[in-house]
């Protein structure tokens, strides 16, 4: 897409605050609470209220307006005359019939689930499938179309049969909890032969009756990220006491002290998560507002119905405690992005609302009764929320059952309420009908007195005893002769003369994983932390010469996350499968208040096992001049992090950056993260052969301090290394660090895991052992004498070899093992949907002679295809949402800010659909790349084709270039021209020229990235040539 058609899609950005009309359907409390919501938001300028009610008509930012919400066609283009940012649906009725799929499909955006997904509300009987098919725990239940089989059930029923459904909506009223089999039996007849819900009640529901409180626990989706509301309770029934006829609700509080923190994760994670991912399974994504109305049961919480939008009038309770810009959250939902922008809540702080009816409802009501009263309730700091209410003459009037509600917000509930009882007396109009013991339940709840239990002093047996369960199978799968591996005892068990052994000594060793850990956690990677807790100790005993025989792991936590901690684990169980010993047991210590929320920390203990006179180091067989043989290891494995992640800290990387030059396609993050090498299985072979005479592990120590560790006191080792591998990873933190070479060799392996002593005769076999178990191995030095006082390791040529980083000296001649590669430029590419050109460069950049290599694809919309095919070649991305951002600017620093994580050298620009500021133009000035669908300077502007087929020309093509403040005039690298047939349309020139923009923008960013082409000083084009 040209650089053109972005200038002119967006030259009207808003820079200001303010800029977005969005639209609410309803006309009841819960619409005008959300409108009072969106108005709060400083880029929203409008909110329109379709039909709204005398609260919308007319307070500052909000108004109703006409227009009708049954024609979704007309409502579209009035969206689209009106500029409507986003429209939000207030009420079910709309959702069923299919607004949201019928608006989207014409580009009109709104909040809320299709017709197939709000079946969950629509359809009692589809709802109570779909919790069946996917586990989600609900009241025992069954369908009929026929009374007769729905009373013969009733009262066979081997459960309380006594809750009757009307399947379809019925505007909140389509339930009757019976008191007996026969009342049941005569409200199933009431559905449906007296059609007292008319067509809802065609098909009704038969449900057992469940006890327990119940309560309202409503959520935030995008289709795949829940983000769960404070729990709230309503009240159903007219009257004080819970008595009366049933009703749309008479008052609501929030949050409800029944639900605790761990039941709402509960909740969120056994019905809200698992119906949000039933529904993406079933094809239905399911977007907006999902309310699961659920009872606390003594088994644990079970779904009573689902409702696809905010509750009426638990919206007039949740939504003032909801800190975060309502325009933000529900711009995120639409995006997809609902996981980067997670809705925050007002701590300690309750909300109740309590509402007024018009007398002789739910049954029949007089209406243009007038209201007084609004500025006195305003006075108290109270919030009026109007339903069925009309202006007439200039005056409130009722208009309808449930007239308005008072919501009073404080710091707890008794407060609130009694906030809210003030402003009851204060609103005024003839037979109000409201109840004064909203929250009765909360405060009975609050005022009993009970026993703390373990889990609410934060240590959860139940989820204890589900790991235990998880990781025994994985334990198991360790078992190894001498020790069958079965989790549950006091202690395990080990065999030694099951194992082989006739006259063993035993090896033990304890270690740990240090500040590592810290970047595991950071990073959000588990799963190869358990290698390195097990190699380092493994390795320990391996020194000794024994052959490990099994493990025992320590895993302590504030809080017990069972997946993250099944994830270690099962990290440490295959390393054991490794190391060939068993993982014989553990302990997994719950401790509150010992640790931050997410973070861990691990021991491990490892016994091994050799037989008396294979014990070493043979001390006594050591001399000078035997040769020191060096295994390579893994990368850092885990020793110096503490060092490692403060050069980080001051690098200009991130742990998920780009990994430096020349070590490989990962981030920095997982580079680090490279699992510690176990050496058990290629190294005792060796060692059994009878060959080695010591073994020195490089861990904490390095070089210097551990060979040591295994030598007679007067004799010490010189190494020159010149003669192995250093990862490059060693030479990025010694120069990003300015280390010494001491302070190098001190704290890092350098490449080094393990150091064998053999006699210089057996030093070919030896390496031809250690190379047929698939080992890199080199002799790295010599055994010297050491006069006391003099160091006992000397290391030659550290520095220079991690700068020439991968030469090591054969037959005494320096061998290159890794050819220099010419350094590859850093691609980022910028996209607003397929990413037109991006397939291209993706596969140019994979040809072996490429000089690119693309790091991330940006896009400032979340869910396009561009994304797809970027995650499919695996290539980070990121989404920047331009609607979340006040003015271009900060769009763009935003966008910079991902370009600096991952050290961009060069900026593509596929199908981007932004304006770029100058500043940041000017920055990348240069380095940034955009294709033109015309051959340039002729037919700028967004609508080339069109523009070339009324000028008659019979060539066009495409044309990259340097991106540059003006429009379409930046230096031009490549030109690409195709013909224009007779009888082309602009869809069939099109595709010809994007197959030419194919063809050339991978061509002009490999000369970019080569330097071939560049932009001089003087702003023109320059071509360098090699002499």
């Amino acid at each position: 897409m040209g650089e053109a058609f972005i200038f002119l899609l967006n030259s009207c950005f808003a820079d200001s605050a303010m800029a977005a009309r969005v639209l609410v359907i309803g006309n009841g409390g819960r619409e005008h609470t959300l409108a009072w919501k969106l108005a709060q938001s400083t880029h929203v300028k409008q909110v329109l209220v379709t039909p709204g009610n005398a609260g919308t008509a007319c307070s500052e930012k909000i108004s109703n307006t006409d227009i009708s919400i049954s024609d979704h066609t007309a409502l579209a283009q009035f969206c689209k005359d009106e500029k409507i940012e986003f429209v939000v649906v207030g009420p079910e009725a709309p959702l069923a019939a299919g607004i949201v799929g019928n608006l989207n499909s014409v580009g009109v955006r709104c909040f809320g689930p299709t017709a197939e997904a709000a079946q969950l509300e629509s359809s009692k009987r589809f709802a109570k499938e779909f919790m069946d098919r996917h586990g989600i725990s609900t009241a025992r239940w069954k369908a009929f179309t026929k009374p007769e089989k729905a009373c013969d059930f009733i009262m066979s029923a081997d459960f309380p049969a006594l809750v009757v459904k009307a399947s379809g909506l019925a505007a909140g009223k389509g339930v009757i909890i019976a008191k007996s089999k026969e009342e049941a039996c005569d409200a199933v007849r009431e559905i449906m032969q007296g059609k007292a819900f008319g067509e809802a009640g065609e098909t009704v529901v038969i449900e057992e009756l469940l006890e327990g409180e119940e309560v309202s626990c409503l959520c935030f989706t995008d289709g795949r990220t829940v983000a769960p509301m404070p729990p709230a309770q309503d009240h159903k029934r007219l009257l004080e006491g819970d008595q009366g006829p049933n009703t749309g609700g008479m008052g609501a509080y929030c949050p409800a002290p029944q639900v605790s923190k761990d039941l709402l994760l509960k909740i969120k994670n056994t019905i809200l998560q698992r119906t949000v991912d039933g529904m993406q399974e079933e094809g239905m994504p399911y977007t907006g507002v999902l309310y699961a109305g659920i009872m606390l049961t003594k088994n644990g919480p079970k779904v009573l119905e689902f409702n696809c939008r905010f509750g009426d009038p638990e919206c007039q309770v949740i939504l003032p405690l909801l800190k975060s810009d309502l325009y933000e959250v529900i711009q995120s939902t639409l995006d997809g992005l609902l996981c980067t922008s997670l809705p925050v809540w007002l701590d300690n702080c309750a909300a109740v609302t309590v509402v007024m009816a018009s007398k002789g409802y739910p049954g029949d009501y007089t209406k243009g009764v007038e209201i007084t009263g609004f500025p006195e309730a305003r006075a108290l700091g109270l919030e009026v929320f109007q339903a069925g209410t009309a202006l007439k003459d200039g005056k409130v009037v009722t208009n309808g059952g449930r007239i308005l509600s008072v919501t009073a917000i404080r710091e707890n509930l008794i407060s609130a309420l009694e906030q809210a009882r003030k402003g009851l007396a204060a609103i005024k109009f003839e037979g109000a009908v409201y109840r004064k013991d909203i929250g009765f339940r909360a405060i009975a709840f609050l005022q009993q007195t009970r026993g703390l239990t373990y889990k609410e002093s934060g240590v959860d047996i139940a989820a204890g005893n589900m790991l235990v369960q998880k990781i025994k199978p994985l334990a198991k799968a360790t078992s190894r002769p001498g020790c069958d591996v079965d989790l549950g005892g006091f202690a395990g068990l080990f065999d030694l003369k099951a194992a082989g052994f006739t006259d063993p000594l035993l090896a033990c060793g304890t270690d740990g994983v240090g500040t590592k850990l810290k970047i595991a956690q950071q990073c959000g990677k588990h799963e190869t932390i358990g290698q390195d807790l097990v190699a380092m100790c493994v390795n320990d005993i391996l020194a000794q010469g024994a052959e490990p025989l099994f493990f025992l792991d320590y895993f302590s936590c504030g809080k017990l996350d069972l997946h993250t901690t099944e994830a270690v684990i099962a990290g440490i169980a295959q390393a054991c499968r490794k190391a060939g010993c068993a993982l014989l047991g553990g302990e997994t210590a719950e401790m509150p208040d010992m640790y931050p929320p997410g973070e861990y920390d691990l021991a491990g203990f490892a016994v091994g096992a050799m037989e008396r006179d294979q014990k070493l180091p043979h001390l006594e067989r050591i001399t000078e001049g035997d040769a020191v043989i060096g295994i390579a290891s893994s990368g850092l494995h885990s020793n110096g992090f503490s060092l490692v992640r403060k050069i980080v800290a001051n690098s200009s990387l991130q742990y998920s950056s780009p990994a430096p030059v020349g070590c490989g396609d990962q981030t920095l993050g997982d580079l680090l993260l490279t699992p510690t090498r176990i050496y058990s299985h290629s190294l005792l072979p060796v060692l059994r052969s009878g060959r080695v005479k010591a073994v020195a592990h490089i861990t904490g120590g390095g070089l210097l301090e551990n060979i040591p560790r295994v030598l007679p006191q007067k004799l010490g080792v010189n190494l020159d290394a010149q003669t192995w591998r250093v990862p490059r990873i060693f030479s990025w933190l010694q120069q990003e660090g300015h280390l010494s070479e001491e302070e190098m060799a001190r704290t890092f392996n350098c490449g080094i895991g393990a150091a064998l002593v053999v006699s210089e005769d057996l030093v070919k076999q030896t390496l031809q052992d250690i190379e047929q178990h698939q080992q890199e191995a080199w002799v790295i030095g010599r055994v010297v004498a050491c006069p006391e006082g003099s160091p006992r390791v000397k290391v030659e040529h550290l520095i220079e070899t991690m700068q020439i980083n991968g030469s090591v000296l054969e037959n005494g001649t320096l061998r290159n093992h890794i050819s220099v590669q010419p350094k590859k430029a850093r691609v980022a590419v910028l996209i607003s949907g397929t990413g037109s050109n991006l397939q291209a460069l993706i596969d140019s950049t994979r040809e072996p002679g490429s000089l690119a290599h693309i790091v991330v694809v940006i896009s400032n919309k979340a869910a396009v295809a561009g994304l797809d095919k970027a995650e499919k070649a695996g290539i980070p991305t990121r989404v920047i949402n331009h609607k979340l951002y006040k003015n271009r600017a900060a769009f763009d620093n935003a966008v910079d800010e991902v370009l600096e994580e991952f050290s961009t050298d060069i900026v593509c620009l596929a199908g981007f659909m932004r304006i770029l500021s100058g500043p940041f133009v000017r920055k990348w000035n240069g380095k940034m790349l955009n294709i033109h669908p015309s051959l340039l300077p002729s037919f700028k502007g967004s609508n080339a084709h069109e523009q070339v087929l009324d000028a008659g020309v019979t060539i066009t093509g495409c044309t990259v270039h340097f991106v540059a403040e003006d429009v379409d005039a930046g230096q031009i690298i490549l030109q690409e021209a195709v013909p224009v047939k007779r009888g082309d349309t602009v869809e069939t020139l099109s595709e010809r020229v994007k197959l030419a923009e194919h063809k050339i923008f991978p061509s002009a960013l490999q000369l970019v990235a080569s330097g071939a082409v560049c932009l001089g000083e003087n702003g023109r084009i320059c071509w360098v040539t090699e002499d």
